[in-house]
């Protein structure tokens, strides 16, 4: 297996090796990238979010001078902050959210802002596009193209009830922090067989399946990732065989169907001004914004300037374009 290291904006997703669907097989989203094995059935809602949890056996892990219980780690309003010397000191919409209807941006984002695969990356990005992105769930013009992803709806629920005070307290302090790697990027034709768990891809045992026209993005330990939720535990994103060199041409060149990414990413693809980078962010999550905003479920004055780049691409397409990016030093 040929190995790419690099870092990635949070997501852990996996589907049946027929699960890419083509642009032309119109609005059925990939699979994959929304944290499920098959596409929506009619009539699909949203997996009701399960409750909190209330284990209070201690736990520990590397480095980390404190113990937490999983009820504590799962905090929803004060969830665990396992290396508080490694970050600036949270705002409190951060740490602690705003009960009842405001969960710590911690908890799912962890403190560090490196996300994880079934929800986003946040940290290193520009003041500027965290709270237009906000104000863009807060004002409907950012849902999900998949009506199973509950945590969109959460993030639409949270948006409405934050000020314009806390958003931006939020947004600089995340992007006061840069992005690091966070996901390697093996290209591969077989891959581990996973579980899928609250929108997570977790490997289960020593089986192996094809790996298809997919990407499996798992954590590299799912017990740190998905129990403990270790920021320091990152991911590994399983990609097709020549995706890489594929998603290079799309990427540097535009291949016919788009034009350079680094033409507004930056020619590193690490961001340029208030445009986010897309160098080591999660594929799975760049995939899910890119056909969310080809299928008209991601709106907004700047959503509107990506329409044209991304509405000749096929699904097949966007998994190549980000197993290059994924592949990218941040």
């Amino acid at each position: 297996m040929k190995s790419f290291c690099i870092a990635s904006l949070s997501l852990v997703f996996v589907v049946s090796a027929g699960g890419i669907l083509a642009a032309d097989s119109s609005a059925v989203p990939p699979p994959w990238a929304y944290g499920f094995e098959g596409p929506p059935q009619a009539g699909a809602a949203p997996i009701p979010v399960g409750p909190a949890n209330t284990d209070q056996t201690p736990r520990s892990i590397p480095g980390a001078t404190t113990q937490y219980s999983r009820a504590q780690i799962s905090n929803r309003f004060g969830p665990a902050d396992w290396f508080p010397s490694e970050h600036p000191t949270m705002p409190d919409v951060v740490a602690h959210g705003k009960q009842a209807n405001v969960w710590a941006c911690g908890l799912c984002h962890y403190p560090n802002g490196k996300g994880r695969a079934e929800n986003a990356g946040v940290n290193g990005l520009s003041t500027e596009y965290f709270v237009k992105t906000m104000n863009d769930f807060k004002n409907g013009n950012r849902k999900s193209a998949d009506p199973r992803k509950a945590n969109t709806n959460l993030m639409i629920q949270f948006a409405k009830n934050m000020t314009d005070e806390e958003i931006k307290a939020a947004a600089e302090y995340f992007g006061s922090m840069k992005w690091t790697p966070w996901i390697k990027v093996v290209e591969t034709k077989t891959v581990p067989k996973t579980k899928p768990s609250n929108g997570l891809f977790i490997i289960e045992g020593k089986e192996t399946e094809p790996l298809g026209k997919r990407i499996v993005e798992t954590p590299v330990n799912g017990e740190a990732t998905e129990v403990l939720r270790d920021p320091h535990s990152g991911f590994t994103a399983f990609v097709p065989v020549g995706s890489v060199k594929k998603g290079e041409a799309l990427v540097t060149k535009g291949g016919g169907k788009t034009i350079a990414c680094g033409r507004c990413h930056g020619a590193d693809l690490r961001g340029l001004g208030p445009v986010p980078g897309l160098a080591g962010r999660s594929p799975s999550y760049l995939v899910r914004q890119m056909f969310d905003m080809q299928q008209g479920f991601r709106k907004g004055t700047w959503t509107d300037l990506m329409k044209p780049v991304v509405a000749n691409l096929s699904a097949e397409d966007m998994l190549n374009i980000v197993a290059y990016t994924a592949s990218q030093a941040p």
